[in-house]
Formats: C-alpha cells, sequence, structure tokens
C-alpha cells in the first residue's frame, strides 16, 4: 500500500494588498498615522486538496498568477497557509529560488556554508561534500571571488549544486532546470534524475509540458488559485495544452491582428 508523505487538505494563502501605491516610508507613515491606508484582500489560493504519495513525481501545471510557487513555499514552510492544514514526512529539500540566501560580500566558498546552514546541512556534511559541490558547479576558477560579482546564472548554478547534494526524502522544483547553459542544464536534469531512481518524492513546476510529461508520472492543474484537474500526467499535460496553452496563442494571435489593424498602435 502506498505511503503518504504529504496531504494538503483544503488550503487557502490570504494576501493583504495595498489599494493604493505608497512610494516611501514617509508616504506611508503618514497614511498610516491619518488612518487612510487601505487594503485588498487577495487569495493566492482557495481550498486546495491532494495528497502525494512516496516516491510519487507531480507536476504542477498552471499560467502565471495560478499559485503555483505559493503553494511550493507552504509545502517547504516558507509560508504559513491563511485556513486549512498540511501534513508532511520526511526530509524536504526545496529548490525554490537558487542562491536566494547567498551574501553578495562573501565568496563563493563562504557561501557555500551559509546557504547549505540555511539548508539545515551540518558543517561536517558540508566539510565532505565541498570538493563536489565545486566540480559539479564548474566554478572552481571564481569560488574565492566575492558572489556580488558572479552572474545570475553562475549564482544559480553554484545553489543548484549545494542543495542537490543531499539525498532528499521530499525534493521540491519550481523552475530550476533552466539555470545554466545548455550543457549545465543537461547536466543538473540527469541529477535530478538520478535522485528520482533512488525512490525521491517530487513536486515540479515547470512551464514545459514536454519537462512535466518526462520527468512526472501525475499532475494537476492551477488556475487562479484553484485546483481544476488532478491525475495521470499524460492526461493532465492534454488537457493543459487544450485548453489553457490553445487558449492562450489564440489570444496572442487576436491581439496581433489587431494591432496590425489599428494604425494609430503603431504609431506609439
Amino acid at each position: 500500500m502506498s505511503k503518504e508523505v504529504i496531504k494538503v487538505n483544503n488550503l487557502g494563502m490570504r494576501f493583504n494588498l495595498m489599494e493604493k501605491k505608497v512610494d516611501n516610508f514617509k508616504e506611508y507613515a503618514i497614511k498610516f498615522l491619518k488612518r487612510e491606508i487601505r487594503y485588498q484582500e487577495f487569495w493566492a489560493l482557495k481550498d486546495i486538496s491532494f495528497s502525494v504519495n512516496e516516491g510519487e513525481r507531480l507536476g504542477i501545471l498552471g499560467l502565471n498568477g495560478a499559485g503555483k510557487s505559493t503553494l511550493l513555499k507552504i509545502i517547504a514552510g516558507v509560508l504559513k497557509p491563511s485556513e486549512g492544514s498540511i501534513l508532511t514526512k520526511g526530509k524536504i529539500v526545496p529548490l525554490l529560488e537558487l542562491g536566494a540566501g547567498f551574501d553578495g560580500q562573501y565568496t563563493g566558498a563562504e557561501n557555500i556554508y551559509l546557504y547549505g546552514a540555511v539548508l539545515g546541512y551540518p558543517k561536517d556534511f558540508i566539510n565532505e561534500k565541498y570538493d563536489e559541490i565545486v566540480e559539479f558547479s564548474e566554478l572552481k576558477d571564481f569560488i574565492n571571488v566575492p558572489v556580488k560579482n558572479y552572474s545570475s546564472g553562475m549564482k544559480a548554478r553554484l545553489g543548484f549544486s549545494i542543495a542537490t547534494v543531499m539525498d532528499p526524502d521530499v525534493l521540491i522544483l519550481d523552475e530550476v532546470l533552466s539555470v545554466g547553459d545548455a550543457k549545465f542544464r543537461k547536466k543538473s536534469e540527469k541529477r535530478i534524475l538520478d535522485l528520482f531512481d533512488k525512490g525521491v518524492t517530487v513536486l515540479f513546476v515547470s512551464h514545459s509540458v514536454e519537462q512535466v510529461r518526462r520527468i512526472c508520472n501525475t499532475a494537476v492543474i492551477l488556475d487562479k488559485g484553484e485546483l481544476v484537474a488532478h491525475g495521470p500526467v499524460d492526461e493532465i499535460c492534454d488537457l493543459y495544452n487544450e485548453k489553457y496553452i490553445e487558449e492562450v496563442k489564440a489570444k496572442a494571435k487576436k491581439k496581433k491582428k489587431k494591432k496590425k489593424k489599428d494604425p494609430a498602435s503603431e504609431d506609439k
């Protein structure tokens, strides 16, 4: 019998957004004292329920603003839901914003220990894996350079190398297989696939439907914060292509035609 490692029950996430933009702290303080600050409720997720079994690889599909990253952050423990509950089992390693925990003033070598500590790795473990991390990142010549001088791709490569050096029970991936050049993307995907062979449970967000097909065995679709479909990966990917991707293409085509018919829009 399959063992549940993630159980999401009636999950909801509410954000309070300012109705009017405030440009600086002074303006905010004045408006706050005058009680002129007004907020509007925005539900990024509404009544989400599903479960993930041990060894399952779940793809999460949805257009921009669907709530995919918010959902992953709640499961990873980065955000606390406004309502509902979530139960997780085992060691979770989230690959969300690679390199977000880096300090620009520190070198790459120092950030390996800093970022490793953020992910909960003991110092002895990082010592043992240090050479492997540097080799995989292909940043040996830059490892003693401050990270503020790294490109975004270099930061992502180092972050990926640190985050994937441990074998987790649950791996959370948010668009991280697009880091680096084509050669590094191929190498990073192979590392992820090697983890799959060990039976790691995976939650995977990608805008590439084909990548979801290749990596996952089940999938869900989020639409404006709501769960609209959950099932076998091929079935869900076909539905997503038909209902969402084709719709986006049709709207883009319609917009392009409208622009051609309107000479004034071309003068702007």
